[in-house]
């Protein structure tokens, strides 16, 4: 059976739909930077997508090529995730999408080294005649954080995040978002084929103690 993240660290990935503190260690991650409207058919994000399961899939069926990762065993590909923020705003504005900028991130499994990842991007590049430049190995220690599951529309995540931080401030932290630390989502449904009222995203905000 295939090892999957969601289940064995559901502390990370399966938080209840109230407010919880969690201490994230740093992890590994495929990433893809950009910026815009993420609703946008043509834009940077959407490409991003793109880029980073190409990536993604590349190494997890490494085991059927000539390509050995030391370690490897099969798992399931981690949901994906964004970084999100925009410039000269504390916090996010859900009504100014066209300023958002993102990180676009797919955790990687432990064993894959900054070496397999770029043979990873070689092999993606040579088979898919695209431009795999923009993908990053991403190395990134979030810390102390608050999270809720949100269930639900995108757009009404400002109800869940004001319940995060109300929860926070009774645990004696507070939010702690800069230009290293960001509002950070989580994506567990699939919202092409989810109908947006059950769409679940877990959404998390650095903390530090008051």
């Amino acid at each position: 059976m295939s090892f999957d993240y969601k289940k064995e660290y559901k502390e990370f990935y399966m938080p209840p739909k109230k407010p919880t503190i969690v201490d994230v260690p740093a992890m590994n991650y495929i990433a893809v930077r950009g910026k815009g409207n993420p609703n946008d058919e043509n834009g940077e994000y959407k490409q991003s997508i793109g880029l980073l399961y190409a990536i993604a899939f590349t190494i997890k069926m490494s085991k059927k090529g000539d390509y050995r990762i030391d370690g490897y065993f099969d798992y399931v590909v981690p949901p994906l995730e964004g970084f999100w923020w925009q410039d000269g705003v504390k916090g996010i504005d859900y009504t100014r999408k066209d300023d958002f900028r993102f990180i676009s991130i797919i955790r990687l499994p432990d064993f894959v080294t900054k070496k397999d990842f770029d043979w990873a991007v070689e092999e993606a590049t040579k088979k898919k005649k695209t431009d795999f430049s923009k993908v990053e190995f991403l190395t990134y220690n979030e810390g102390l954080c608050v999270q809720c599951m949100h269930i639900g529309r995108y757009d009404d995540e400002p109800a869940t995040v004001k319940l995060m931080h109300e929860y926070a401030e009774k645990q004696g932290y507070q939010i702690d978002i800069t230009d290293r630390r960001y509002h950070h989502e989580i994506y567990l449904s699939d919202a092409r084929r989810v109908m947006p009222e059950k769409l679940k995203t877990v959404v998390r905000h650095p903390i530090k103690k008051k």
